[in-house]
Formats: C-alpha cells, sequence, structure tokens
C-alpha cells in the first residue's frame, strides 16, 4: 500500500514534470518556429534550443524512475529497464551539463573584454571555439555512457550473488566497490562545471574593469556594454546556482546507498533534480529576448505593455 510520503512524493513529481516541460517545449516551441521562418539559427540559439530539449527528456526519466522507486521498489536498482534509464540519464544529464558551459562560454567571449592575446585569439574565433567543445561535449557524454558496461556487469554479478543468500564479506565488499563507482560517476560533471565558473569570473572581472572605466571617463554606467555584461552575469549565476542545487541532488541520489534512509533519500533528491529543471527552462525564458517578449504577448494583462519592434534573443 502505498504511504502519504510516496503519494506526496508522486504528486509533486508529476507538478513538476508538467511545469519542465510546458517550460522548456515553450523554448524549443518558439525557437523552432523561428528556424521555419528563417530557415537559420544563431548559436546562442541552437545551444538554448538544444538545452531546453535535454531538459524534456530528463523529466520523463525521472518520472519513470519516481513511479517505479514508488510501486516496484525492490527492481528498482535492477533488471533492464533500470539500466536502459541509467544509459540516457547518464548521456542527456552530461550534454545537458556541457551545453550550459558552453552557453557561458559563447557569452563570455562575446562580452568580456581583456587584452590578453590567448582571449583575444578565442574571442576572435568564438564560433570555431564553442562548435568544437560542442562536439567535445558529444564525445565526452557517449563515453561516460559507454563507462556504464562496466558498472552494468558488476551490479549483474551483484544481484546473482545476492539472489542465492550467500551474503559473504568478499560480496559486501563488491557492493561497496560497486556503489563507490556510482557516486565517482559525479567526476564526470566537474569539467563542465570548471568552465563555467571560469567563464563567470571572467565576465564578472571584465565588468569591474568595464564599470571602473565607465567612472573614469565620466559616462553612464548603463550603456549597452554594461547592462550586457550584467544580463550575462545574472544568467550565468543562475546557471551555476541551479547547477549547484542539482549537484547537491546528484550526490544525494548517487549516495543514498550509504544513508539510512535510501527510499527517502532517494526521492528528496530527484524532488531537488526536477526543481532544477523547472527553474532551469524559466530562466533560459527571462534570460533571452525573444523567449520573453514572446511569453509575454501570451499574457493578456502584458500584452499592451510590449514595444511592436521589440524583437531579437539576447545577443551577448
Amino acid at each position: 500500500m502505498m504511504g502519504v510520503i510516496e503519494g506526496v512524493f508522486l504528486v509533486l513529481i508529476v507538478i513538476l514534470f508538467i511545469l519542465g516541460n510546458l517550460g522548456n517545449g515553450f523554448v524549443g516551441l518558439v525557437n523552432g518556429r523561428s528556424l521555419f521562418k528563417s530557415k537559420r539559427i544563431s548559436l546562442s540559439d541552437f545551444i538554448i534550443t538544444s538545452l531546453a530539449l535535454s531538459k524534456i527528456i530528463l523529466p520523463w526519466i525521472f518520472l519513470i524512475d519516481g513511479v517505479l522507486m514508488v510501486f516496484s521498489y525492490r527492481g528498482h536498482d535492477s533488471g533492464a529497464v533500470m539500466q536502459i534509464i541509467d544509459v540516457f540519464w547518464t548521456f542527456t544529464n552530461l550534454l545537458s551539463t556541457w551545453l550550459i558551459a558552453c552557453l557561458g562560454v559563447l557569452y563570455c567571449l562575446k562580452i568580456a573584454s581583456f587584452s590578453h592575446p590567448s582571449f583575444l585569439w578565442l574571442k576572435w574565433r568564438v564560433s570555431r571555439v564553442v562548435v568544437w567543445m560542442l562536439l567535445g561535449a558529444l564525445l565526452l557524454s557517449c563515453c561516460s555512457t559507454v563507462s556504464l558496461i562496466h558498472e552494468f556487469k558488476m551490479s549483474s554479478v551483484l544481484h546473482g550473488i545476492d539472489s542465492t543468500g550467500n551474503v559473504t564479506e568478499h560480496f559486501r565488499e563488491k557492493r561497496s566497490e560497486y556503489h563507490l563507482m556510482h557516486v565517482l560517476g559525479t567526476l564526470w560533471h566537474f569539467p563542465p562545471l570548471t568552465v563555467s565558473l571560469t567563464a563567470y569570473v571572467l565576465l564578472i572581472l571584465s565588468l569591474r574593469r568595464h564599470t571602473w572605466q565607465m567612472q573614469q571617463s565620466s559616462t553612464s554606467p548603463r550603456d549597452p556594454s554594461t547592462e550586457a555584461h550584467r544580463r550575462a552575469t545574472r544568467i550565468l549565476l543562475s546557471f551555476l546556482f541551479l547547477f549547484l542545487l542539482y549537484f547537491l541532488s546528484f550526490l544525494i541520489l548517487t549516495s543514498s546507498h550509504f544513508l539510512p534512509e535510501v527510499k527517502v533519500a532517494q526521492m528528496i533528491g530527484e524532488i531537488i533534480t526536477m526543481s532544477y529543471l523547472v527553474g532551469h527552462s524559466f530562466v533560459l525564458i527571462l534570460g533571452n529576448n525573444k523567449l520573453k517578449w514572446t511569453f509575454m504577448a501570451m499574457l493578456p494583462c502584458e500584452s499592451g505593455l510590449l514595444k511592436p519592434g521589440s524583437k531579437g534573443s539576447f545577443s551577448p
């Protein structure tokens, strides 16, 4: 019989699932319509659209995982269904993290201003740099997925021994090794997180330098360059905050086997993760002019406040 905790968990999962798909579906629909009309898409819109599509897949994975957790918990960590979920989740999860890092690098190279030769070299080749980053992200996401093969083999051996009831000390050591290997899978996320943090720090430094130059020249601190710096900084800060929240939930999910209440810990981790997916979709909408104006145009109370000539995406 389903308890109160499981019931609340399912209700929250379904609500967050609907909100996440509405937000990310809106992003994909608006940019897809623009692509259909103009037959071309900017690099930033391509990354944002790809990110939204990946965020549509992830809620489905967590919804299926949540349902299995409530109604078939004993078979939750084993079987072909869970292996398929792990494959899709691992690939999509790491790819979306890298897409955020690529977007941060694009904003940084487009907006930040430094005289260092290495930065100028990257700035002049920003499109090529980001495209190669996207290809590298795809390759690393595939590698992280392939690395699950050894984990699946060890899991099948452990479940085979466990079903015989012959639980020895060697089996316990192997099971701890398997769970530790699962936790170490989080290391795949450190490179994109480092890239995102670096882009954010560079934007902050560039903003401070630019603001100081504006003060020295008695120029208005609200010039277009300063506003672009601030907008990009706010967007990246929101991404980083949500990602750190997501990383916390990721650690809870992967470390749940080491906690006393495994099932409750997994439920809390999934709720935090779904909240991240919902929050991320609305950051994408509010941080992009085209998406924001389209969203506001759908609100009856805001339609009269829109400027007729307002258009375009956030062009760092």
